[in-house]
């Protein structure tokens, strides 16, 4: 139960730096606090480490593709369940930026499939979805 929490309190948190600028992490736990998630400072860091949440420009944002990764189709990264990372791509560039995680032959990844704009990367476990998502941005950073 403990980790639906947490997924739950991770979700809210994203959702939280989508809607509206937050700058500090005392500003995270008070929108979580009135949104009925009990979450301490070290809970809350240690969540922005684990979704890939950056600070720019003073406020908190979700970590998005960088010119370089973008021009090559990839967009951005997020975790699904326990075992799979969605990369969102360009339209039309999905199965070339799948073509290039598979040939990096990233230890933690079982497989990939493509779409359109859309892959599903499948991870051998849920612990190893962090490592996955940064380093494929390292790919194609």
């Amino acid at each position: 139960m403990v980790n639906m929490d947490k997924e739950k309190r991770q979700q809210k948190l994203l959702s939280l730096i989508r809607a509206k600028p937050v700058s500090t992490q005392g500003e995270l736990a008070s929108h979580l606090e009135r949104a009925g998630f009990a979450a301490t400072q070290s809970s809350i860091s240690r969540d922005l480490e684990e979704l890939g949440v950056v600070k720019r420009r003073g406020r908190y944002s979700v970590a998005r593709a960088t010119d370089g990764a973008a021009a090559r189709g990839l967009v951005s990264l997020d975790v699904a369940g326990d075992a799979l990372v969605v990369a969102r791509c360009e339209p039309g560039l999905a199965s070339a930026v799948a073509v290039e995680i598979d040939g990096a032959s990233i230890k933690e990844i079982v497989g990939t499939i493509a779409g359109e704009d859309t892959i599903f990367v499948a991870v051998g476990e849920r612990k190893a979805q962090r490592a996955v998502i940064k380093k494929i941005w390292e790919l194609f950073g």
